[in-house]
């Protein structure tokens, strides 16, 4: 067991302590180097022009989530209920998943362009395009973690006359949920990303949209607190999520 394993302190101290030290640094460095505020911004500065007018990035928050949450669902479920039908037919397993496997490498951002001639700019664009790059994550992940139950455990349940629904409900998915949440994660962090690059293409409101005005204005301290806003919703999608996966993987194992 290593020296910080061994110290009594509850697990959120040191992540806490590290943000602390981090935001000394960075007020440090600013001082002592004399850094223009367009550069690098004080933390001061940042909390000030955030407390100046909370209810504007409260509102591209709020946008930036509910573009994340229903592009995020739209893209999970959909890769999720593919990858219900990959594993069944075996055939068609071994004609797509290659292609998908091969379509995570490609950047999302150049299909933006297409979405744009088909769909036009707004809130449904951008949905569509977190949908598309929380997709793939979901599927391939769902579709390994369906198909590595060992043939011992299918060989077992057939002895017993057990029905594909049985089957899947009793055996693929309980094997599956560490694969699936480890998609659904990757998904969550993707589907915040996506948002914003959206609201950077498509879109006119929202944390993302919030950045590239204030990038034109060379507002740097709005910069950072959009990105802290940001930082901050991301960090509770992933922590709710993980928070699922342990309840889930407890009872699962209970």
């Amino acid at each position: 067991m290593s020296v910080a394993e061994r110290l009594p302190v509850p697990n959120v101290v040191l992540p806490v302590a590290g943000l602390a030290v981090g935001i000394v640094a960075w007020w440090i460095a600013t001082v002592l180097f004399s850094l223009p505020s367009y550069l690098l911004p004080a933390p001061d500065a940042v909390v000030a022009r955030f407390l100046g007018n909370p209810a504007l990035y409260a509102s591209s928050a709020w946008i930036t989530l509910r573009r994340a949450l229903l592009g995020g669902g739209i893209g999970v479920l959909a890769g999720f209920l593919i990858a219900l039908v990959v594993v069944q037919v075996p055939l068609l397993r071994r004609a797509v998943v290659p292609y998908l496997v091969a379509a995570r490498v490609v950047p999302k951002l150049a299909v933006a362009p297409l979405l744009l001639i088909y769909l036009g700019t707004g809130f449904t664009t951008g949905a569509v395009f977190v949908a598309l790059i929380t997709f793939f994550p979901m599927v391939v992940n769902a579709v390994a973690g369906l198909d590595s139950v060992p043939r011992r455990y299918h060989d077992l349940f057939a002895s017993v006359d057990a029905g594909v629904l049985a089957t899947f409900v009793h055996l693929r998915l309980p094997y599956a949920l560490p694969a699936i949440f480890a998609g659904l994660k990757q998904s969550v962090a993707l589907a915040v990303v996506g948002a914003v690059v959206a609201e950077w293409v498509v879109a006119t409101n929202g944390l993302g949209a919030l950045v590239l005005f204030a990038l034109e204005d060379v507002q740097t301290d709005v910069m950072f607190a959009a990105t802290v806003v940001l930082f901050v919703e991301g960090l509770v999608l992933y922590g709710v999520v993980a928070a699922v996966e342990r309840r889930v993987l407890w009872e699962a194992e209970a």
